[in-house]
């Protein structure tokens, strides 16, 4: 079975043109076949503050009501997509920018209202791994934004985390997957303070033991509920780190197992 790279792309990585830019370079040095799935939330905001719209945000997570879908997808799915994939082509990789509508590569649903209304908020179901593999296999690297749809012609806000889980366990089917969460810490820290506290080796029992401390909580606990059920669900390795982990093994990062 051949091997397939997910990288997502996020945190304060996105709002750094260097950052982002040194970035771009390693991913497409990155050998054989790939997948990059980037965030934004930051750019969003400012574009909407920028508009006169306050973003709205329950639980750490943005509530999308009509004007901010359409912002957040012009910036996910318009100058962020297509600038990252611009960049890639210049760094001699063939990259496709892609939303989750295009090729009907990635199926949601609006998320069910229940205490809080998240708006056009939307909830994974799945993904087309045979229309994904085929632009893989003609030598084009996806790259996924953060929108998806609802196959009746609405688009969807989704969480990039879980784009990446979701199209890692779904690929698993056909290719041997690595998912690969970058972001600006070295991985997962036993103090935020201090970045060389990376605790390099997760398995469930010990994540169940971080969650109970403390170490682990607010936005890390869905990015590790997205690692551990990819895990669950055949992705072969899940590493989360810094940027330069994917040239670098020999970094600090974390590897997580069941």
């Amino acid at each position: 079975m051949e091997r397939l790279t997910i990288v997502k792309v996020g945190g304060n990585v996105i709002n750094d043109a260097k950052a982002l830019e040194e970035f771009l370079v390693d991913f497409a040095a990155l050998k054989g076949h790939k997948i990059l799935v980037h965030g934004g939330g930051k750019r969003a905001t400012k574009l909407a503050e920028d508009l006169g719209l306050e973003a709205t945000m329950i639980n750490g997570r943005r509530v999308t009501d009509s004007a901010t879908l359409e912002i957040v997808t012009m910036v996910y799915a318009g100058l962020l997509n297509k600038n990252i994939t611009a960049s890639l082509q210049k760094f001699n990789c063939n990259a496709l920018g892609l939303s989750g509508a295009d090729g009907d590569s990635i199926q949601a649903h609006k998320r069910k209202v229940t205490d809080v209304d998240y708006g056009y908020a939307g909830d994974v179901d799945g993904i087309n791994a045979e229309n994904i593999s085929t632009f893989i296999e003609g030598q084009m690297t996806p790259v996924f934004c953060a929108i998806t749809h609802d196959t009746q012609g609405q688009l969807l806000n989704t969480n990039a985390d879980t784009i990446a889980s979701t199209i890692a366990v779904g690929m698993s089917a056909l290719y041997q997957v690595s998912l690969i969460y970058t972001f600006e810490k070295n991985g997962v820290l036993r103090s935020i303070e201090d970045e060389n506290s990376v605790i390099t080796d997760i398995d469930l029992n010990k994540y169940d033991g971080l969650k109970k401390e403390g170490v682990i909580a607010d936005g890390m606990l869905p990015k590790m509920e997205n690692c551990f059920d990819a895990l669950k669900k055949g992705v072969s390795e899940v590493i989360v780190g810094n940027p330069t982990v994917i040239k670098n093994k020999e970094q600090l990062f974390t590897t997580l197992r069941l």
